[in-house]
């Protein structure tokens, strides 16, 4: 009786992983929808008159990954682990910044990657591979760290 309660507890289990990853999915694609429409902002209308165009292309960048990078915190935190709310002893703020590190480590990891895997394969390749590597890290990063649930420490 354990061994079939077992294996229904993992198949739930691997029910509400895919669940949750395949939300996580679709809020990485909202991301980039949002990175891509302020970086076609940015560069087209408010920071037009910005000189040298490196100088505008980087200001614009840095705000499409900024709102993107909100955008994602966000829709991750109050859909993606909605289950989870309340049941974690960081606030938002601290959360937040766990997000924003973690994002970060799966930008240098896909950089990594995409280098590394470029030297076997075409670089557009190379870089899919490597997105969906970061993608699977960074899920499993806000998952057990930034998202997680945490009994309170007890006094």
């Amino acid at each position: 009786m354990k061994l079939i309660d077992s294996l229904q507890n993992t198949t739930l289990l691997k029910t509400v992983i895919a669940h949750r990853f395949s939300k996580f999915a679709v809020v990485g694609f909202s991301g980039t929808l949002v990175n891509l429409a302020v970086l076609c902002g940015c560069q087209e209308l408010l920071l037009r008159s910005v000189t040298p165009e490196q100088r505008r292309l980087n200001l614009s960048l840095g705000a499409a990954i900024f709102l993107a990078t909100i955008n994602n915190f966000l829709w991750n935190r109050y859909w993606t682990w909605r289950d989870r709310k309340g049941r974690t002893t960081q606030g938002f703020w601290v959360q937040m910044a766990q997000y924003f590190l973690a994002s970060w480590l799966s930008i240098f990891l896909q950089f990594v990657l995409t280098k590394l895997a470029a030297r076997w394969v075409h670089y557009l390749v190379a870089n899919v591979i490597a997105i969906a590597c970061a993608a699977v890290v960074t899920y499993l990063l806000n998952d057990i760290w930034t998202f997680a649930s945490r009994k309170p420490a007890s006094r």
